[in-house]
């Protein structure tokens, strides 16, 4: 895709069904190394790092069918226990095979994901916790290698909330010796989708959802077939585009109880909120209340929301202040609101916005990516292609 024409000036009205989230899929894929035989996993969404997944699995030696919605895993005649940095560059969720292939082959090397867009995120309290459990852990030429003849459970207190690093550790510890207590877990709604599935496969995980999970390791698993939840970044962006043009968008298949914290903020801001079972209608106000917002863990404030709320902001009467707690580098997005005529100053972890009655027109600039020479932009095309085509040729070899 060269460019994307947007003819502003609109309200949107209609109904969008939520896909299913990346953050649930991702974990879930890599759940399916813990049991040989085939998984499947529905509603998946169609996404770039879906795809990244798969070539990691299928170079570990998976079968993947996929069709629209489906993917069917079969994990029985893995090969190789390795994440190579060519597969996973800057993907950070890849860290997410290092529990799996550590508790069922006693070994792992994966590559420490690249720079991030939003932020180191470095994954040290994963490899505290694995050594925790009996893991040898080195680093070498920017991989992490693990080795552990066996996984022993073990109470780990989790200096931070860590989404992946909650993940990573629990599903470890569905095959480890003893029990395994997580502490200052993450409670977000792809935790315990994932703990749901485990559970499915033969896993003995409690207290998912809250701040402390306790994992029973058990001998094996088994594969199983798992629906992923829907997207609740996905819908909270529907709605928060429905709010921001005056109109009304009804979402559906996302329940409610994943967006509260964002719900909140919209009937503060004069939005009109109508729940009913999974569906979510939102009517626009004429013009938006400014509101202040801070990021938080589940249940609180989504990080992956602040962009689009401050966009919200940018055109509300008064001034908010939107405070970053999780990510130290997530403001990129303010600098291209301002060329829209937004009025925001930033401030370390904090934005304040004053907001307009209108943003105006702009040309967006090219991404930092493409301003490069036309023969490295050119060499990129070129090796989406071949990455594409590759994924084709391993498919049919399998």
């Amino acid at each position: 895709m060269e460019q994307l024409l947007i003819h502003g000036g609109k309200k949107l009205h209609g109904t969008v069904h939520i896909s299913g989230a990346k953050n649930a899929v991702l974990p879930l894929m890599a759940a399916t190394l813990l049991a040989p035989g085939k998984h499947t996993l529905g509603n998946i969404p169609h996404l770039r790092d879906i795809a990244t997944m798969e070539y990691l699995l299928i170079h570990m030696g998976a079968y993947i069918d996929a069709t629209y919605h489906v993917r069917a895993i079969d994990t029985s005649a893995l090969k190789y226990f390795e994440a190579p940095y060519e597969r996973v560059k800057t993907m950070r969720a890849s860290s997410l095979v290092l529990g799996p292939l550590l508790a069922r082959w006693g070994r792992a090397k994966v590559s420490l994901p690249g720079g991030c867009a939003i932020g180191a995120r470095p994954i040290n309290l994963h490899l505290q916790a694995l050594e925790k459990m009996g893991a040898d852990i080195r680093q070498e030429q920017g991989y992490v290698v693990a080795e552990a003849k066996k996984l022993f459970g073990a109470t780990i207190v989790f200096d931070t909330i860590t989404v992946t690093g909650t993940e990573n550790i629990m599903m470890a510890a569905t095959l480890a010796e003893g029990t395994t207590v997580l502490k200052n877990a993450a409670k977000e709604p792809e935790v315990l989708d994932l703990a749901d599935c485990l559970n499915k496969m033969g896993a003995k995980i409690t207290g998912a959802g809250t701040n402390e999970i306790t994992i029973e390791g058990v001998t094996e698993l088994q594969p199983t077939h798992h629906e992923v939840i829907p997207d609740r970044i996905e819908a909270g962006t529907y709605l928060m585009a429905g709010a921001i043009t005056g109109g009304e968008i009804k979402t559906t298949g996302c329940p409610a109880q994943y967006l509260e914290a964002l719900l909140e903020k919209l009937r503060a801001s004069g939005c009109e909120i109508m729940v009913q079972g999974t569906e979510i209608v939102l009517k626009g106000p004429k013009r938006p209340t400014a509101v202040n917002v801070t990021t938080s863990p589940f249940p609180g404030f989504a990080t992956d929301l602040q962009a689009q709320f401050m966009s919200l902001m940018t055109v509300a009467e008064g001034t908010s202040v939107i405070t970053e707690t999780i990510f130290e580098n997530r403001f990129q997005h303010a600098l291209e609101l301002a060329r829209l005529g937004a009025q925001i100053k930033l401030e370390g972890h904090t934005a304040i916005i004053t907001g307009i009655p209108k943003l105006s027109r702009a040309t967006q600039g090219e991404r930092r990516e493409d301003v490069r020479p036309a023969a490295v932009k050119n060499s990129r095309a070129v090796q989406d292609r071949r990455d594409a085509t590759r994924l084709r040729e391993e498919r049919a070899d399998l």
